[in-house]
Order: structure tokens, then sequence, then C-alpha cells
């Protein structure tokens, strides 16, 4: 079998997940998914599994390694990059379609970017008070 390198890209953080031979482990930074901190960003992992359940995943080990921005973002980075790791390892069509049906961001994640400061305030928007006395 071949190795399967993806990412996956939230906001500032950035995932890599690579998929092997093995006997079904996920991991996320090394940590199982089970064992996950907090109780969402288990959920939200768990849900991609519930909507592929399929046997073969359990031939293979995924490891994700993500870096780079806050805890749901570092999260929702992994969630793109697994879920673009398990649509190459199955390469079936339906699961696709079940991912995109159920939440079309697992695959595609989130085009919006930070809007840059301008001159005149302390953020994009925020300009700094006038004083007229």
């Amino acid at each position: 079998m071949k190795i399967i390198q993806t990412s996956g890209k939230r906001k500032r953080a950035i995932a890599r997940a690579t998929v092997k031979p093995g006997t079904g482990v996920i991991r996320i930074n090394g940590v199982p998914v089970p064992k996950l901190t907090p109780q969402l960003a288990k959920m939200k992992i768990e849900e991609l599994l519930i909507i592929v359940h399929d046997e073969k995943l359990k031939t293979v080990n995924i490891d994700v390694k993500v870096s780079g921005g806050g805890s749901l973002g570092q999260i929702d980075a992994a969630r793109i990059a697994l879920s673009r790791a398990i649509t190459q390892f199955l390469k079936k069509k339906t699961v696709v379609k079940n991912i995109k049906a159920y939440d079309r961001s697992m695959l595609s994640g989130d085009s919006r970017q930070v809007e840059r400061k301008k001159w005149g305030g302390r953020k994009a928007r925020a300009r700094f008070q006038k004083s007229y006395r």
C-alpha cells in the first residue's frame, strides 16, 4: 500500500495527515481520537468517522500533525486533512458525496481571510479617536 499525505488549513492552523498500514488508530498530534480534549474537538472528528463508516479504515493508521492557530482552528484543519486522506484512501465517490452532503467545509475549507490593517486606526476598521478641543 502507498503512503498517502494530505493537508488542510483553517485560519492560521495547518494540518498534515499521513495514512500508513496499521491497526486502525487515528492520532492527532500523538493523541488518539478517543482521548482528545476538549469534548467538542473529539465530537468534530468522530462525526466524520460516523459519516464515512468503512471497514477498510481498520487496516490503516492515520497520523495528523497540526501547528499554528487556536485550538478549534486546529481541530477544523485536522478534520479537513483527515477527510481528504480518507477520501483518497477509499477512492469511492459515495464517500465524497456523503461528506459533501453533510458538510461541504469538511473537504474544501473556508476561503475567508483576515482583513488587513489600514492606516489611521488600530485594526482594519477601528479608527483612532478624534479630539476637537
